[in-house]
């Protein structure tokens, strides 16, 4: 796995977190103009991946590829405060000599946003062709636009509006109170996140949001194995395997760094090409529409599709034209710069 470490790194909070590290993924030429890839809640810094192992973003990111890698480096991170190798809840605090775990500090997206550039800075990298991310990673991207407007030549945003909107902080309560009061969350100090029934409910309920009620409708029209109906068959196995592989903390610290996301009076300078999904309850266009008219240069497009929120992750034949001519839009002033 590789990492680079930016040193320390003051919050939005004021409070310090030192010996900073950001796990990441790179592919594609070094000296080719740089596409940064941002990762949604759950998600990792393999937006590629491997030949065994493809990446979340394997089918639209790689060698003749709408994001391709023929003609883009492409780098993803690990979030700050994510469980995948980045410096989060499971690392070890260098004041205590252990783990962070609850008492890691809170966050917001911009500070995630700062250590990456940080992160760039360190490995060489000066400037960015465009930032690219839907739902979580969709904020940091609109992020990437207010805070660091002279160091990229476009956002693409997917799956995400200019604030969070109440529906999603309605959920994540949800999530967060489920955990929080599980028994077996001790504050933060559990023994394995597996073990938390909570942390399972709270991923259940966030699958809920995801995909449409059409799609669900569809998928299982009230099938059964047995007693039980697949549809809870199917957020019960959701909620495991989530469980397994990702920290509660880490979960908890997102969550409620999602909840600061708010750029809404924002107007940016720098090129904005969005992408919304039809049925997607948390970020829904009618948010997004009336800010990005107001942006100085904006286009966008409204996918239609059942996956709802999750169509930022399937169904790259419909969207992923639009993405791969944007990139390449930017490719003149990148290499004359």
């Amino acid at each position: 796995m590789a990492t680079v470490s930016i040193g320390s790194l003051t919050l939005d909070s004021t409070k310090t977190i030192n010996h900073v590290e950001l796990a990441y993924e790179r592919h594609g030429d070094e000296n080719a103009p740089t596409v940064l890839v941002c990762h949604a809640l759950t998600g990792d810094q393999y937006a590629i991946g491997s030949e065994e192992n493809p990446g979340w973003w394997a089918g639209l990111i790689g060698p003749g590829k709408p994001v391709d890698t023929d003609v883009f480096q492409v780098i993803t991170f690990n979030v700050l405060g994510g469980s995948h190798g980045s410096t989060g809840p499971l690392s070890i605090n260098p004041e205590t000599g252990q783990p962070y775990r609850a008492k890691f500090p809170t966050l917001t997206i911009r500070d995630m946003v700062r250590a990456e550039y940080n992160a760039l800075k360190k490995l060489g990298i000066n400037h960015l062709a465009g930032v690219l991310g839907g739902s979580l990673g969709g904020m940091k991207t609109l992020e990437w636009g207010k805070l660091y407007p002279e160091f990229v030549d476009a956002i693409l945003p997917l799956a995400v509006t200019p604030y969070y909107s109440d529906y999603g902080l309605a959920f994540n309560h949800i999530g967060i109170q489920a955990i929080e009061n599980d028994r077996d969350f001790n504050e933060g100090n559990y023994e394995s996140s597996d073990q938390l029934k909570g942390f399972q409910i709270a991923r259940m309920a966030g699958m809920v949001t995801y995909r449409s009620g059409s799609m669900f409708n569809q998928r299982f029209g009230r099938s059964k194995a047995g007693e039980e109906f697949n549809v809870q068959s199917y957020l019960n196995y959701q909620g495991k395997k989530l469980a397994g592989r990702f920290d509660a903390n880490s979960y908890l610290l997102l969550l409620k760094a999602m909840n600061t996301h708010d750029i809404g009076e924002t107007i940016l300078d720098v090129p904005v090409y969005a992408l919304s999904f039809t049925h997607d309850l948390l970020y829904p266009s009618e948010l997004l529409v009336p800010w990005l008219e107001e942006q100085k240069d904006a286009s966008w497009e409204i996918i239609e599709t059942d996956f709802g929120h999750d169509g930022f992750l399937v169904e790259f034949e419909k969207w992923g034209g639009f993405i791969e001519e944007k990139l390449k839009s930017l490719l003149v002033p990148e290499l004359t710069r």
